[in-house]
């Protein structure tokens, strides 16, 4: 399974907010709660229901850790802002990086075929001079 695979599997909304609240560890009315305060963003089916995925579950027991440690709910959502733009600019920065690695290569292929290859050969050196002058 390719990553694209796995993150389009993790982002399918397979839960109702029962069994959501369940995985998560909190009451249904909490999961309506961060819904409201846009904590998380469940998926709705065409008759309204929340539809919630194994992303939104990570999510809210992430959320629930927080907590757990004596944040609000502003505090948590400042938090989870921070986390998802320190992932963003990690992605960023592994991108950059890359394009390094490949700038330099090209680099060093370019610096190679200006090198002109040069014969040396070591030559004992001796001196012109005679002893004794």
């Amino acid at each position: 399974m390719t990553l694209e695979d796995r993150n389009r599997e993790m982002a399918r909304a397979l839960y109702v907010i029962s069994v959501a609240a369940e995985l998560a560890g909190v009451h249904a009315q909490t999961l309506r709660i961060y819904e409201r305060k846009g904590l998380v963003e469940p998926a709705r089916t065409p008759g309204g229901s929340r539809r919630y995925s194994d992303r939104d579950i990570a999510r809210l027991q992430r959320i629930q850790e927080l907590t757990n440690d004596g944040l609000n709910l502003a505090g948590v959502k400042r938090v989870l802002e921070l986390e998802a733009e320190n992932d963003r600019l990690r992605s960023e920065v592994e991108a950059i990086r890359q394009q390094a690695v490949v700038a330099v290569e090209e680099a060093r292929r370019e610096h190679r075929r200006d090198l002109v290859p040069l014969q040396q050969s070591v030559v004992r050196w001796e001196s012109t001079r005679r002893p004794g002058r």
